[in-house]
């Protein structure tokens, strides 16, 4: 037997979440409304899918249903509408998510505060900013920085980013304080921040709002 036959396969990361036996089950189902039933066979995923539509319109399974079969009155097949506009309401929804799951997000969240706050990268790096962080920088660390008030900024906490993470995972995402000391040249100043979760899946990015500065 070669090397290769012996060696079994390495795994992979996987590109979608693991496929439940119980999603695929169909499941036959009464819907009424309006006086009107339809017996409807769904695989037990899209029955899940409509009543997350459901609960998100305040509506009813029926409801949508109704809806549907209005839509597609030439169609004929039910069942096949039914999980089109399941697809369809969940792209909607992850695009919508995904909008506001974005830096443009994020900056706008970091305006808003009146203190100075900025976003950080798991490598510390600072991402965006706003202009109360701005001033503090020009102020504490005069004639340091270039026009955007990054140049040259060095930013170090107390804690390490990676165990902020593991905090904020431990503790249902409570927000963490931690000193923190930028400089530039020989310049420094500590402070102290207040640190949660950025609303974006990829780059993990922490929002830092400093609360003594």
């Amino acid at each position: 037997m070669s090397d290769s036959a012996a060696r079994p396969e390495t795994s992979r990361e996987r590109l979608l979440p693991p496929l439940v036996a119980e999603d695929f089950g169909p499941e036959f189902r009464v819907v009424a409304r309006g006086g009107v039933r339809r017996g409807i066979r769904l695989e037990r995923a899209f029955w899940a899918s409509l009543k997350h539509m459901a609960e998100r319109r305040k509506c009813t399974i029926g409801m949508l249903v109704e809806e549907i079969a209005e839509s597609h009155p030439d169609q004929g097949n039910l069942t096949s509408a039914i999980r089109v506009a399941c697809m369809r309401g969940l792209a909607e929804e992850s695009m919508e998510l995904r909008k506001l799951a974005s830096i443009r997000t994020i900056n706008a969240i970091l305006v808003a505060c009146p203190s100075p706050a900025f976003a950080l990268s798991s490598s510390k790096k600072i991402l965006t900013f706003n202009t109360s962080f701005q001033q503090l920088v020009r102020r504490q660390l005069p004639n340091a920085p270039g026009e955007d008030g990054r140049q040259d900024l060095k930013l170090a906490l107390d804690l390490n980013v990676t165990d902020v993470f593991a905090r904020l995972d431990a503790n249902g995402d409570t927000p963490v304080t931690t000193g923190f000391v930028i400089g530039a040249g020989e310049r420094r100043y500590r402070g102290q921040l207040s640190a949660v979760r950025a609303p974006v899946t990829e780059p993990e990015l922490l929002m830092a709002f400093v609360f003594n500065g």
